[in-house]
């Protein structure tokens, strides 16, 4: 099972085109997956037909059986809408015990999923850190201009703080520039600032801007039922493959070693890195060897950064 949380501070960035054609194309190639809307806007349902008895909301505040909130759209795509109720229940969430958990104990044992994906809205409110709290990783999508790589630095810096509470461990496994335009300067000077300062291995192929990524949910279909052959289907299609590619380092089924293999593996010629803060900055150290002590992960970061200056890195 892999746990992944749609997430970035700023709104607009795709957030929610990104986890509803991620679930569409994870499903098409045979994976169980489960998309939750946690973004009181309840966007979810304006982009597919839900036609379950209650929502999110109701299962988490009043006990209602998953089935009666989940909407089931195909053999292997489930969904479980919310609305504006969502706002109500960040204000009791926040009044119970462990309320950081809140959801991961709610949903434990509940999920027998290959994919379990969770749209988060914008910001990081009490709903989020829940949702980076219970996913195992997180996909940030961005807009490639100035505006969103700013967030995008705020928002890895956050995942970075959240890291350091309880010993909590949550995993960018993508950083997903979204309306990408080939032909925009400042796009391709965006691109290759978030390629340069994260590693092209952290960084996936752009979703280039399409206007019918923003006519699928008026039909209420994703990408790949709206028009397949259109180049968002294809952008999205590419990003399925590549989730799909890392599966190995990302399965919580698997064993930690096995997944700990898996990434030094697939990495071991790039050296992907991993966020940490140093001094009161986020850097980066290399990922498999993250267990290491203080001090010898300060001396990779001093090594890395010599080897960035000389092009190696």
């Amino acid at each position: 099972m892999r746990k992944i949380a749609i997430f970035n501070q700023k709104g607009g960035v795709g957030k929610t085109t990104t986890a509803v054609n991620l679930a569409a194309g994870l499903s098409r190639n045979n994976k169980r997956v489960i998309l939750i809307d946690l973004d009181p806007q309840g966007d979810i349902s304006v982009c597919h037909n839900t036609n379950a008895q209650y929502n999110l909301y109701h299962f988490l505040m009043e006990d209602a059986d998953l089935n009666d909130c989940t909407s089931k759209l195909g053999k292997n795509l489930d969904i479980v809408h919310c609305d504006h109720k969502m706002a109500d229940a960040e204000n009791q969430i926040s009044k119970s015990k462990d309320n950081i958990n809140f959801i991961a104990n709610k949903f434990s044992s509940k999920l027998d999923y290959d994919y379990i994906i969770l749209d988060c809205p914008p910001s990081l409110r009490l709903l989020n850190k829940n949702a980076l709290f219970y996913a195992s990783e997180v996909i940030i999508p961005t807009s490639a201009d100035i505006l969103g790589y700013n967030s995008l630095e705020k928002t890895i810096k956050r995942i970075a703080e959240l890291n350091k509470i309880d010993g909590h461990k949550i995993l960018v496994s993508s950083i997903l520039p979204t309306m990408f335009d080939t032909r925009n300067r400042v796009c391709n000077e965006i691109l290759f600032k978030i390629r340069k300062e994260f590693t092209p291995f952290l960084v996936a192929e752009p979703i280039r801007i399409n206007s019918k990524l923003k006519e699928s949910p008026k039909a209420k279909m994703s990408i790949f039922s709206y028009d397949k052959k259109s180049s968002g289907a294809e952008d999205y299609w590419k990003f399925t493959k590549l989730v799909l590619e890392n599966e190995h380092m990302y399965d919580l089924s698997l064993p930690q070693s096995s997944r700990e293999k898996a990434i030094k593996d697939y990495y071991v010629n790039g050296k992907k890195r991993e966020m940490m803060i140093v001094d009161n900055k986020v850097t980066f150290g290399f990922k498999f060897i993250a267990n290491l002590g203080n001090s010898i992960k300060k001396n990779l970061v001093e090594e890395n950064k010599k080897q960035k200056k000389i092009g190696y890195a």
